[in-house]
């Protein structure tokens, strides 16, 4: 295995992970209109303990992302965790916000009681997906940060990168395409989260509703995500030459579809199980399993677009303030020693998946339902 294998091998470990981490927000998705789709106490209970079986899994993902990012790429870590700091600490705090309101909205004497706790896993579906699509477009449309890997020698201050401006990456949602973006990934979650509850929740009412729901959000979703991938292919894109000097290619996006033809293949299949998951669940009321197709063809869509952000001579994360500072997968890696020994251990993938099938299909033998309710805490 080359230095340059390993590299991109490890890019597509990081897609694949930031693809899974996207089809698992259908349980904020679903948080995020527990008050709409299960409109009474007993309806919301239902919404909430179906979520609650799948939280952990959703979160342990997410923690799996920032970590093989880490260990793979380090300067990425460093500049965009270190530099954008107050965009990276709320998605963290909207998820731990998840996870004590999971914890604590059916105890006893809880001191905010129930219904707050509700709220903030309402707030968490919003912000988390809204900030973390915002935070992935700047794969495409830039961040204010610079780099000097020079300093690395500097006793006093031996900082690498570090932030252009005050707004600690905050900056990323004043531009409206990064804006776009976001709202495109909290209603792609929202309609995975209509699906999942159709699927998981025995209810006739609550499918219903959650039907409705799901046309709404699909239309938003369509009308967002359309937006921003016709003006991605169209936009000029940051390429990187063999010398590692970054420039800007006119319709750079575009050039790495018909390059690398397989990506554009898996993000039209992707965009058609999706499409049909939805229409299918939509048109057909006996229909329930419509979030396998369409969150298989959500995983296939945002895996090719990572792929083509960092594959084919592109700079993943590039600087606005400095063109030569965007990273690349080449030059904010780490050693090959590293990633060869990551390599090995992330054989080990295969299974870890499998048995979070195995987990997912025992949990889901059975639909939840009135009578498991009154057996308490299902989750």
């Amino acid at each position: 295995m080359t230095y340059e294998f390993l590299q991109q091998y490890w890019w597509f470990i990081v897609s694949l992970l930031g693809a899974l981490l996207v089809f698992l927000l259908f349980v904020q998705g679903a948080n995020s209109m527990v008050h709409s789709i299960g409109r009474t106490e007993d309806g919301q209970r239902k919404v909430i303990e179906s979520t609650g079986r799948k939280w952990e899994i959703t979160f342990t993902t997410l923690v799996t992302f920032g970590g093989a990012f880490f260990a793979s790429f380090p300067l990425f870590y460093s500049t965009s965790f270190g530099g954008a700091y107050w965009l990276w600490m709320i998605i963290l705090f909207s998820f731990v916000l998840q996870a004590v309101s999971y914890e604590f909205q059916l105890k006893k004497g809880n001191l905010l009681g129930t219904r707050t706790y509700r709220w903030f896993l309402m707030l968490n579906g919003i912000v988390g997906p809204l900030l973390l699509g915002g935070a992935v477009a700047t794969f495409f449309d830039g961040s204010n940060f610079l780099v000097e890997k020079a300093s690395l020698t500097e006793i006093g201050s031996p900082v690498i990168s570090c932030w252009a401006n005050a707004s600690a990456g905050l900056d990323a949602l004043l531009d409206p395409w990064n804006l776009a973006f976001g709202l495109a990934v909290m209603f792609l979650a929202q309609m995975l989260g209509a699906l999942y509850i159709i699927n998981n929740v025995d209810d006739e009412d609550i499918r219903s509703r959650a039907s409705v729901r799901l046309v709404g959000c699909t239309v938003l979703f369509l009308v967002f995500f359309l937006a921003f991938f016709v003006r991605l292919l169209l936009k000029d894109g940051y390429a990187v030459d063999a010398q590692g000097v970054v420039f800007m290619e006119p319709m750079k996006y575009l050039h790495n579809y018909l390059a690398m033809p397989l990506l554009a293949v898996l993000t039209l299949v992707g965009v058609v199980l999706l499409l049909y998951g939805v229409g299918r669940t939509v048109f057909s009321n006996s229909y329930i399993k419509g979030i396998w197709p369409a969150g298989i063809g959500v995983v296939l869509v945002v895996l090719s677009l990572l792929l083509v952000a960092g594959l084919g001579g592109t700079a993943y994360y590039p600087s606005n303030a400095n063109l030569q500072s965007s990273l690349t997968i080449s030059n904010s890696c780490s050693s090959e020693f590293t990633l060869r020994t990551m390599a090995v251990v992330s054989l080990i993938l295969p299974f870890v998946i499998a048995y979070i099938y195995y987990a997912w299909h025992s949990i889901d033998s059975r639909k939840l339902n009135r009578e498991e309710l009154k057996e308490g805490e299902v989750y």
